[in-house]
């Protein structure tokens, strides 16, 4: 009777334990808790007010933008920049963007202004294109952001996609040197998405997620065309400060990324969702941006707030092992690089003092100044 009762029991242990854990699991399903126990330091609010260079705020013309200030205040954040000032290329949505954040959020924010590539066969196309830079700048434009249509899926009348070094766009790039307004410019993707998906493929989980992000080698430029194609945008245009979108996608080989700011000084880029490459070679990236502090501006892309804190986290702390914020974006763990003092009030406001005269110094320490 006790041996039989002792099966019983066995088998329905047994029974428990195979229904709570499955036969089989998918790769993305293994998620389990970390048994490491480290210290922990949880950062809300950065240690110096910053400038987040890469933002969207589509619905900006018609936010009192009350809360937005808010979450900002929350994070620490001094000024946001709405590289989205033209929305889909609406004028009225500039002039709302504009009229808005001076009413009701006066010095929080900076405006973009954007272009349409529509008509670029145009004999006139770029000298107009120019001309309406211009006058959204005169309008308190304090800059121009191009989306990575430019170079990926941009066409012109014929078809034929636009490269990003397109002479015809030669005279915007030319006036915003003039005008003495930033370029910040998204092109391509991560060089993964061009690699077969298979599991060599080092971001297989996000093109699962996101299979449109995937590129076809054989009917769509490769990754290094496209970048050649911006950083001949660089070299030929001295006189124009360009911001790098994302690192440059170079955030995974930070001394080819250094070549490229040795090599065209006018040019400097910013860390918005690229930060799970910095997380995870904590050393390497806190070296990196010490030698390159003069170059880099602090930037999130996403709007969602909670979300700055990992940011912090990785700049600020010594942290160990630690999630990142979005899975897909970094299937791996998280390391603070206790980025130095210097290094980390130039990323998080002074370089973007430089390149922004608008901006009010007194909501920075010191009026924004830097040894």
């Amino acid at each position: 009777m006790l041996l039989r009762s002792t099966l019983l029991r066995s088998s329905l242990c047994a029974l428990l334990f195979s229904a709570a854990v499955p036969a089989q699991m998918l790769f993305e399903e293994y998620d389990p808790p970390s048994t490491l126990v480290v210290a922990e330091h949880e950062v809300t609010h950065a240690r110096y007010p910053f400038v987040d260079v890469h933002n969207h705020q589509w619905s900006m013309p018609s936010d009192t933008l009350a809360d937005t200030v808010a979450e900002m205040d929350a994070l620490n954040m001094a000024v946001m920049v709405n590289l989205s000032g033209r929305g889909r290329g609406d004028d009225a949505h500039l002039a709302g963007c504009l009229s808005n954040a001076a009413q009701n959020a006066p010095s929080r924010f900076l405006v973009f202004t954007n272009i349409s590539f529509e008509g670029i066969d145009d004999p006139d196309w770029g000298a107009r294109t120019a001309d309406q830079v211009e006058a959204d700048v005169r309008a308190g434009a304090a800059g121009l952001k191009i989306y990575k249509n430019l170079g990926m899926s941009a066409a012109d009348a014929a078809g034929f996609r636009i490269p990003t070094d397109d002479p015809r766009i030669d005279p915007v790039w030319e006036r915003c040197g003039q005008l003495g307004v930033p370029v910040l410019i998204h092109t391509g993707d991560p060089a993964p998405f061009w690699q077969p998906w298979d599991d060599q493929n080092e971001r297989w989980f996000e093109l699962k997620e996101r299979p449109n992000r995937k590129r076809d080698p054989s009917t769509e430029p490769s990754f290094e065309e496209v970048m050649a194609e911006q950083h001949r945008v660089f070299e030929r245009h001295p006189g124009t400060t360009f911001i790098s979108a994302h690192m440059g996608w170079m955030a995974n080989d930070l001394a080819r990324l250094g070549e490229l700011l040795d090599r065209y000084p006018n040019v400097h880029t910013e860390i918005g969702a690229v930060l799970a490459e910095l997380g995870r070679q904590p050393r390497t990236a806190a070296a990196w941006l010490t030698e390159y502090q003069d170059r880099v501006l602090f930037g999130k892309d996403s709007w969602t707030p909670s979300e700055y804190h990992v940011y912090f986290r990785v700049l600020e702390t010594e942290d160990e092992y630690f999630d990142y914020y979005r899975k897909r974006h970094g299937h791996w763990k998280m390391y603070g690089m206790a980025l130095p003092d210097t290094p980390l009030r130039k990323l998080y406001y002074g370089n973007a003092l430089k390149l922004f005269p608008q901006i009010d110094r007194s909501l920075f320490p010191n009026d924004g100044v830097i040894e």
